[in-house]
Parts: structure tokens; sequence; C-alpha cells
């Protein structure tokens, strides 16, 4: 069946030049394998270690931590010391990916830890609870290890790789072709355990929609969804809740994309994102996998608010601003401060908006406390020119506040932060950006000059 699955999903002819590729930099993924949970001394993570090393465009190393892994079995209570140990690893090592292994009653389970994870705005997104299973007895010193499996968790790990440069996203996507075009080639699965059918089409999924995530077109979309569909009609041989929130997580991000990327009906995806995010966000708690709902928090606000943009539904907006809300309460300051400040400038955007539809200076408060909060990690003086831009926003929110409520001191707020932002788009010779701020100073004047006659007659 597991064949017939490949070949329905990834035989499709190719063109004679496939293989004719053009050079491209050399580029090399760090991975690092964490020794695996195991009642019993092996060399599993070590042969595990050995096998990836011989994948194109990866560097491996093999840790040993001095600490207790037991807290592999990923139960809710011990998930923040595994997050938190991997977290130390990737700091100390400088790994795009870590893998993670836990041996249990025959079972070998590999989880996959980076960097930046829940942090990225990712078109696609491998969750550290994305579980890959195979027997424990695969990595046996005695066994060839399935060259199938070996695509599978080489292509996993390519997935993971948040590659910021330009170049490294090519490189990633030139990985992940080649190792689609080879498990489509597979010609036998009968190595593979189809017990775990849910986890390897989960896998191959995310594969194939990080690889078209570029170029994502109908016919990506289509073979992308059965894929996930087909994992889900597996659902009672799925190990855990958790995997069965992220296949609908994936789902949501699948039809998240298509919902930018396809022309055709887009509210069809939007609504279904939604569905899916919405899904998978009751199979993780705030308060035992935050980090997953959270990061599920962050796509539903941006889905809600490319909603409201479309329809106008101002209740689709308050939605994107309860998401968001959320969200800043898992992923604090103190823990993430660069992604927490990302989050502060979108709620500020968010709320002025809000605060605009409704008139409400409550809201247009709100609005700047947000901006202010990204102003604690955008600093004056290393980053002055986008301190001043958000000291613009400000300004025009105290304006709206202003106007909206005939408030002179509001104004008066917005005229010393539009003088803020003028000091320094001047001094770093920002002409464009200083003029539009001049505007907003003589507006400022002109509203402030209009209430002070009015005072006069009344």
């Amino acid at each position: 069946m597991f064949e017939r699955l490949l070949h329905y999903f990834f035989h499709r002819p190719r063109p004679d030049n496939a293989k004719k590729r053009p050079a491209l930099p050399e580029i090399r993924f760090k991975v690092a394998v964490v020794e695996f949970y195991d009642r019993g001394s092996s060399s599993k993570g070590q042969k595990l270690a050995d096998l990836l090393s011989a994948c194109e465009g990866f560097d491996v190393c093999k840790l040993t931590p001095d600490f207790d892994l037991s807290f592999l079995k990923l139960e809710s209570r011990n998930f923040f010391d595994l997050t938190d140990h991997g977290q130390n690893l990737l700091d100390k090592t400088g790994a795009d990916v870590l893998v993670w292994g836990c041996c249990d009653e025959g079972r070998l389970r590999l989880n996959l830890q980076t960097p930046t994870q829940n942090k990225d705005d990712e078109k696609s997104f491998v969750s550290l609870l994305d579980n890959i299973y195979m027997a424990e007895n695969t990595l046996d010193d005695d066994r060839p290890f399935p060259e199938l499996l070996l695509n599978l968790l080489a292509g996993s790990i390519v997935c993971a790789v948040s590659g910021k440069q330009k170049e490294e996203q090519i490189y990633k996507t030139y990985l992940l072709k080649k190792i689609i075009n080879r498990i489509s080639e597979a010609d036998s699965a009968k190595t593979v355990d189809l017990s775990y059918m849910p986890y390897i089409l989960n896998q191959v999924g995310l594969i194939y929609m990080t690889a078209a995530v570029d170029k994502f077109g109908e016919n990506d979309y289509k073979t992308i969804r059965s894929l996930f569909d087909t994992a889900l009609k597996y659902r009672q041989q799925i190990l855990e809740t958790t995997q069965l929130g992220c296949l609908y997580m994936h789902l949501g991000q699948l039809n998240d994309l298509a919902s930018v990327c396809l022309s055709r009906r887009q509210n069809g995806y939007f609504r279904d994102a939604i569905r899916n995010y919405r899904q998978a966000q009751k199979l993780f708690g705030k308060y035992t996998y935050p980090y997953e709902h959270g990061h599920i928090c962050y796509k539903l606000s941006g889905l809600y608010y490319n909603y409201w943009k479309r329809t106008e539904d101002t209740q689709a907006l308050r939605d994107s601003v309860a998401q968001l809300r959320e969200c800043e309460r898992i992923f604090t300051e103190a823990q993430f401060p660069q992604f927490w400040s990302h989050i502060e400038g979108n709620l500020g955007y968010l709320l002025h908006n809000l605060a605009n539809l409704t008139r409400s200076t409550e809201i247009c408060r709100l609005a700047v406390a947000a901006f202010r909060n990204q102003q604690k990690i955008i600093s004056e003086n290393r980053q002055p020119y986008q301190w001043a831009q958000l000291q613009e926003k400000i300004a025009e929110i105290y304006y709206l506040e202003g106007k909206i409520s005939a408030n002179p001191e509001a104004l008066e707020e917005a005229l010393a932060c539009y003088h803020d932002a003028l000091y320094l788009f001047e001094t770093g010779k920002h002409e464009t950006s200083a003029g539009k701020t001049r505007i907003g100073i003589a507006k400022t004047r002109e509203l402030l000059n209009d209430l002070a006659a009015a005072d006069e007659k009344a």
C-alpha cells in the first residue's frame, strides 16, 4: 500500500535535463545528534550521526550531554526541560538543527529542535512535537538502514533549517527537490513499518510543502493535501494527541499558503486554514504546550487580519487582536525579546486600525503602549531610524486620539513625538521620511489651532 501511495503522489514524468543543475555555493547545515534516551547502553545515536554525515549538505556532530535524559519521554510536565536544555545545546554548538532520540517499548522516536522554532514567520513549519518513528532495532549494527527512512529524516532536517540568507533558501529547496526525487523512485517500502504510516506521510507532506513554498501551485496543493488527509485516515495508529495536533497545524499552514498563492476560492482556503488551526489549538493546551499554542495564535491573528482586509468585517479585526494578545502572553519579553518586539509592533498596528474604526480613545492608548513596548527592544541609540519610525507611529495615534476626543493634550503629545522623529530623520538625512513627518506636524498644529479657536468662541 505504501508503495502505491508514493507512486501516486510522486511519480510524474521529468524532463531529460532534470539532473542538470547549476553549481551552488558551498553551504553546510550543522546538525547535532544528542545521545538517545535508552534504558540499555547502545551506540544508536552514533550510528545515526554517521548515517547523517553521509547526507549531502550536512556537517554532523554527536553530543553526550551531562544531564538526565528521562524528560525525552515528552510528558507535558517535562516538556520545558526538553526545550530549555535543547536551546542551551543549540547556543553552545551553533547547530542549525538538534536531533533528539528516545528509545522506548521497542520504538525509536526522533524529534527536531531549532534555535528559532515557533519564533519564525515561516510558511511551512516543523514543530518539536512532530515525531519521526521507526522500530528501535532499525539502528542495530547488523542491519542496513532503510534508504527511504534516511531520505525522510534528511528531508525533515532540511525542512527544519531556517535559511535566512537567499543562498541558503535556494540550497534548501535544491536539497529538498533531490530528496523528493529519491523518495518518488523508492522501489520498495518493505523495510518500513507501516504501523507508522501517519508519521511517514506527515514528514513527506512537510518535505513537499517546504520545497514548493516559493512556487506554489494548484497541483502542489492537491498533492500535499492528499498526503495530510491520508495521514489523518490512519489516525487510529497515532500514538499521541500532540501528533494529531501537528497534522492539523500543517493542514492550517497548507491552506494559509494556498490563501496567499492561489487565486481560486481564496475565501475557502482562509476558512479551512482557520478551522484547521483552531482544531490544532484545542490539542495544544496553552499551559502544557504553550509554544505550539502561541505559534498557532500568531498564525490565526494574521489570517483574521487578512480576512478583515478582504471583507471589512470589524469582528475579524477584533479576533486578530485577541489572538495576538494571547500570543503576547506566551512569547514574553524576558524569554523571547526579539519575537516579543515583533509581536508588539504588529499589535500596535492592529490596535491603531481598530481605534480608527471604533473611534475609541482607550484603544488608542493600548496601541501607544504596544509601540512603546517595541521601543524597549529597538533602541534610539543603536537603531535611530527604526526608533524614529515607531515614534512617528505613536504620534499618529495621539493625533487620532486628539481628533476623536478634541483633546489638546493628546495633540501636544503628538507634536512632541513628531518632533522626536523629525530630529532623527533630519540628522540621518532621511529627507523623504522627514518630509512626511513635517506634514504630520502641520496637520497637528492646524487641529490645535482649530480647537483653540473653538474654545474662544465658546
